[in-house]
């Protein structure tokens, strides 16, 4: 590890010491600005810088172990984190029944619209054209296109209930088909048609990697190069979990206070878990690996529903809080526009400049309905 990684993970680690330690005593003052704003810039400026450290070690991970898994790994991570910062939020004294909904909405937003926006404009300007292999594409849209149905608009339209909560019945028959429809998805990616996930001329010429060296010789470097990194990645990943708590209280008080849009918990949740992995695709972008861009975008917005519903149908089912899944008319107006301009997009030949403005467009229409709904 380089001495920019053993500051981050010293920062991390001693944040998590002072709060545990002093963190009643600073979060008992959040009445006073000062302490409000410190409290705010510390936690969130610590775990984004942790988010980061782990997304440099899952990139490691991606070098040793290659396409799909690399992103995988990163992605996963990231939904991990994600899910912790909900539940400290909705484990805290004040219920947030729509917080899970409006995180993984804002996810989505950001994501589909918002860095696939970005990332096409820059990718198009200095490469002009951006092609990438159209089966993986198609395999994450076929699978996202129903998770966000039946998580964010079917519970709209059922009788069951009207305020877009589901029964207890309903809320366990979902999960169990959320998580099996994403398991699939994963053994496919993993599995037989792991080449979907990889551009088709994509090839491995550098002799560090596992492919090329013969089977002990390659056994060896992927058990020396995962393990250390593996350790690595958890104590990036801990520090989050641990702090997210702190960091939910900071937020509740802070929305409260200045009578901001509930909403705007989700979407500082999604910016912290996402920016990382959004400056690691647009990297991506840039150096004409669109390739990895979708992965990276596709797959964390798939993981994020696939994955953080379960877990917040499971806490309000453990804790006994409502929680609410469906989205307004508004927003879900906006989903289906931006899943038919993803399939748009991710279903030509190739990607271009006029493709990222209309996704950010839809970015910026988003964020006018969180302050103008």
């Amino acid at each position: 590890m380089n001495a920019s990684g053993l500051v981050r993970l010293a920062a991390a680690w001693g944040s998590v010491g002072f709060f545990l330690l002093f963190g009643n005593v600073l979060l008992s003052q959040l009445e006073n600005p000062i302490m409000a704003t410190v409290a705010f810039a510390w936690l969130f400026g610590v775990i984004i810088w942790a988010a980061f450290g782990v997304v440099h070690e899952a990139e490691e991970l991606a070098e040793i172990l290659g396409e799909p898994y690399g992103t995988l790994i990163l992605t996963l991570s990231i939904v991990i984190i994600e899910v912790a910062l909900i539940a400290a939020v909705m484990l805290g004294a004040k219920e947030a029944p729509t917080l899970g909904r409006d995180t993984m909405f804002a996810v989505l937003m950001i994501v589909l619209n918002g860095v696939v926006g970005v990332g096409l404009l820059v990718g198009g300007h200095r490469h002009h054209q951006q092609t990438f292999n159209l089966q993986g594409a198609s395999a994450y849209l076929a699978v996202l296109i129903p998770l966000t149905f039946i998580s964010l608009v079917l519970p709209n339209l059922t009788t069951s209930t009207t305020d877009g909560s589901l029964t207890i019945f309903q809320a366990i028959a979902f999960s169990v088909f959320t998580i099996a429809l994403y398991g699939i998805f994963l053994v496919i990616q993993t599995g037989r048609h792991q080449a979907f996930f990889v551009f088709p001329n994509e090839s491995r010429e550098d002799a560090k990697d596992p492919a090329v060296l013969v089977p002990n010789e390659r056994k060896d470097t992927e058990q020396l190069g995962v393990l250390p990194h593996t350790g690595l990645l958890l104590a990036n990943i801990l520090p989050i979990v641990i702090l997210s708590k702190s960091l939910a209280t900071v937020l509740d008080h802070g929305i409260a206070v200045l009578g901001a849009p509930t909403a705007l918990g989700g979407i500082l949740i999604a910016m912290i878990v996402f920016t990382p992995e959004g400056i690691s695709a647009l990297k991506a972008v840039a150096a004409n690996e669109l390739q990895r861009a979708i992965n990276l975008c596709l797959g964390a917005a798939t993981s994020t529903v696939g994955l953080t519903v379960p877990a917040i149908l499971f806490i309000g089912l453990f804790t006994g809080q409502q929680v609410v899944l469906g989205l307004s008319p508004s927003n879900m107006a906006l989903l289906v526009m931006t899943l038919i301009l993803s399939i748009v997009t991710f279903t030509a030949s190739a990607t271009t400049v006029l493709q990222g403005a209309v996704h950010l467009v839809m970015f910026l229409v988003f964020m006018v309905l969180v302050f103008s709904p």
